[in-house]
């Protein structure tokens, strides 16, 4: 098992962990807010699994994916 130490002060932790120690408010504080995603990263989220934009390997066809996007309001919208 590594060595752990503490992340406030650096000193070494020997029994526990030290989130034992760290009170829930102090944890949820440390994380990030998740970023927004763009219009782009919606379209391929919502239509990434539909079969016109797979290839029969499996893969996803991001050229046409890209036309199609292009042809939305969102992505006419990238454009002005």
């Amino acid at each position: 098992m590594p060595m752990q130490y503490c992340p406030g002060c650096g000193t070494k932790l020997t029994v526990g962990d030290y989130r034992d120690t760290l009170p829930i408010e102090a944890l949820r504080s440390k994380r990030k807010p998740k970023r927004k995603l763009s219009a782009w990263n919606k379209y391929v989220k919502a239509n990434s699994n539909k079969p016109r934009f797979r290839l029969r390997s499996g893969k996803i066809n991001l050229k046409k994916m890209g036309v199609a996007f292009r042809k939305t309001p969102a992505g006419k919208k990238k454009r002005r």
